[in-house]
Formats: C-alpha cells, sequence, structure tokens
C-alpha cells in the first residue's frame, strides 16, 4: 500500500510539472505571435524608409510622413529630394493628376536647394506654364544638374511672354553652373538667353534639345557650340543647321558627338524655303565623330523634297512623317550609305516594294524598315 502511494504521489507531481512547462510553452508563444502581429513600423531602419518613399506619388509620401516622427525626418532628407518632376495641369483641361499647390509652397521653402534632377510636366493650358515659370524664378539657391520642360499637349510655353519666360529661367542659368542635360523644346528662349547658359555652364553641358524654338537663330545655336565642347547629344530644327555649326562641331576641342537630331518641318507648307548643307561640311563633320547617330524627321510635301538627297549624307535613322514619292526614296538609297533605320508613311495606294528593296540593297547597314500609318509615333517612342 506505501509503495502504491508514493507512485501516485510521483505520478501527481510529474503531471504538475508537465503542465508548468507547457504553460511556459504556451506563454512563450504567445508573446512572439503578440510580437509578430505589432511590429514597431517606427524602428524600421531610415534607408529602408527612404527607399520606399522613392516609389511613392508625392502626394502618398506626404501622408505617409504624418506616421511618426522618424517617417517625417525621412521625408525631409536631402536624398528624397534630388530628383523631382513637377506636375502642373489645370482640372479644367487635364484629367491627369497635378502636384498640390501647398506641396509646392513646402518643396521651395524647404527643398528647393536639394533639387538636382527636376523637370516640369504641363498640360495645354497658359496657367500651368504661368506657374512653371514662377517656380523656376525662385529656384535661387538650387545647382540644377538637368532640366527638361515638357508639354504634354500643345506648346503651352509659347503663349507666355518671352520676356517673362526668359527671366524665369536665366535664374537656372545663372545659379545653377553645373547643368548638364536642357530639353527645352517648343519654347521662346532666345539667343541672348543661350549666351547666359554657356557663360554659366559651357563646362558641364552634355545634351541639349531645343526643337521648334523660333526665337532662337543660327548664330544662338553657333554660340553653344564654339564654347560647349563637352556637347554630346543635340537635337534641333534644321533652320538652325548650318555649315558653320557642322564644322564647329567638329573642331579639335569639341568631344565627338554621339547623337544629332535633326526635325525639318514646314512652317508654312509650300512656302518654306530650305537652305543646303555642304557635302564638305558633312564630310568633316563625320571625320570627327565617326559613330555619330544621324537622326532626321522629316514632315514635308513632297515639293519640299527638292534640297535634299542630291548627294550623299551621313544619316543614319530617317522618318518621313508624310507621304513621300517614290523619286525621294530612289534618292535616298543613292545617298544615304550610313542609314540604319527607316520609317516611311503609308502610301495610299501606291506600292512601294521595289524602291524599298532598292533601299536595302544600297544601304549594307540597314537593319529595320518601318511602314506606318502615322510614323511620328515610332519616332517619339524611340527618340524622344
Amino acid at each position: 500500500m506505501k509503495r502504491g502511494r508514493k507512485s501516485n504521489e510521483t505520478n501527481s507531481s510529474s503531471s504538475e510539472e508537465t503542465t508548468e512547462e507547457e504553460s511556459k510553452r504556451h506563454k512563450v508563444v504567445e508573446e512572439k505571435t503578440v510580437d509578430v502581429q505589432s511590429p514597431d513600423w517606427a524602428n524600421l531602419l531610415q534607408d529602408i524608409i527612404l527607399q520606399v518613399f522613392q516609389y511613392l506619388p508625392l502626394l502618398d509620401r506626404a501622408h505617409a510622413s504624418q506616421v511618426c516622427r522618424s517617417w517625417n525626418q525621412v521625408f525631409h532628407m536631402p536624398d528624397l529630394w534630388r530628383c523631382f518632376e513637377f506636375e502642373l495641369n489645370q482640372p479644367a483641361t487635364s484629367y491627369l493628376r497635378a502636384t498640390h499647390p501647398e506641396l509646392i509652397k513646402q518643396i521651395i521653402k524647404r527643398h528647393s536647394n536639394h533639387l538636382q534632377y527636376v523637370s516640369f510636366k504641363v498640360d495645354s493650358s497658359k496657367e500651368s506654364a504661368e506657374a512653371a515659370c514662377d517656380i523656376l524664378s525662385q529656384l535661387v539657391n538650387c545647382s540644377l544638374k538637368t532640366l527638361g520642360l515638357i508639354s504634354t499637349a500643345r506648346p503651352s510655353f509659347m503663349d507666355l511672354p518671352k520676356s517673362h519666360f526668359i527671366s524665369a529661367l536665366t535664374v537656372v542659368f545663372v545659379n545653377s553652373k553645373s547643368l548638364s542635360s536642357l530639353k527645352i523644346d517648343d519654347t521662346p528662349v532666345d539667343d541672348p538667353s543661350l549666351k547666359v547658359l554657356v557663360a554659366n555652364n559651357s563646362d558641364t553641358l552634355k545634351l541639349l534639345k531645343m526643337s521648334s524654338c523660333p526665337h532662337v537663330s543660327p548664330a544662338g545655336i553657333l554660340c553653344v557650340a564654339d564654347q560647349c565642347h563637352g556637347l554630346r547629344e543635340l537635337a534641333l530644327n534644321y533652320h538652325l543647321l548650318s555649315d558653320e555649326l557642322l564644322l564647329a562641331l567638329s573642331s579639335e576641342k569639341h568631344v565627338r558627338l554621339e547623337h544629332l537630331r535633326i526635325d525639318v518641318v514646314s512652317e508654312n507648307p509650300g512656302q518654306t524655303q530650305f537652305h543646303t548643307i555642304q557635302k564638305s561640311s558633312w564630310d568633316a563633320f563625320i571625320k570627327h565623330s565617326p559613330k555619330v547617330n544621324l537622326v532626321m524627321y522629316f514632315f514635308l510635301y513632297e515639293e519640299e523634297f527638292d534640297p535634299f538627297f542630291r548627294y550623299e549624307i551621313p544619316v543614319t535613322h530617317l522618318y518621313f512623317g508624310r507621304s513621300v514619292s517614290k523619286d525621294v526614296l530612289g534618292r535616298v538609297g543613292m545617298t544615304c550609305p550610313r542609314l540604319v533605320e527607316l520609317v516611311v508613311c503609308a502610301n495610299g495606294l501606291r506600292p512601294l516594294d521595289e524602291e524599298l528593296i532598292r533601299i536595302a540593297e544600297r544601304c549594307k547597314y540597314l537593319s529595320a524598315v518601318g511602314l506606318e500609318d502615322n510614323p511620328a509615333l515610332a519616332w517619339l517612342s524611340s527618340f524622344g
């Protein structure tokens, strides 16, 4: 009997110990479960938060900055404001989301000195273009490396008084002193403002896109080529192209150009007179920059093609925005030995098979041919 009682006591004590151990285990599991369900977001590494913020739209980023003090500190870190795109749209003329005016004020007040890579995307309204100029005129404490002015629809910057636009743009030119990329297509920029650009950024400018800038003369763009010896990419209208410009780009002081885009557009259909570039100027240019991509976009009527493709031209990418005659295509095959890509507008009921085959036979570097209803779209997607 004593032995049985002792055995029962032993079993009872061991079961109690087991119960205590299981209770402790459950408690540990519960504590771990609580930890998993309630992470401390405020203690995330700021580098991780910064990476997340960089993918958020500005308004969402601003809302997230109100979560806690740590997130708010990340919101104001300089690294987050080096690259920024101002989206300026009027609700009456655009369905796109615009950068909130109050946020713009905060950016100018607290982060303008951090901005380095900036673009302005404006809709077709004059009000949006004016808002872009107002922001530009306040960037007195920044040193931009890139600047892009982008019209998403019609060129609204052209609706502004030229003096107002130039005044705002020169603020950036004077204060930056380190611009490497400038995209100002469809704007009222002029020769004097380009001189200000060159005076302050000649050592750093590498890319300049300024197609459809009617107030710039060949002398104005020549000034840029003469002084900005590091220029590697250039886009301009044909009326700015000259023998003097090609020779300036071919000088020993100038680096080898990598990309030259020329838009040949008729401003007054049937009335525009196009000048001729000498073959010797093209030869000097190619001798200096043998690997340059020369892109030409033609938006002309048939009777306006007479000055073109009369002798060898070093074009590599050729786009026709309107239907082109068989005669012009025949001249292309004879005068464009460096041609790599050709896009031709659909030519109604007239087949172009024979002409395209001859071009392919004569242009040994040709690797792509396109027949498009709207080659302008193909051109924009490739080189816009």
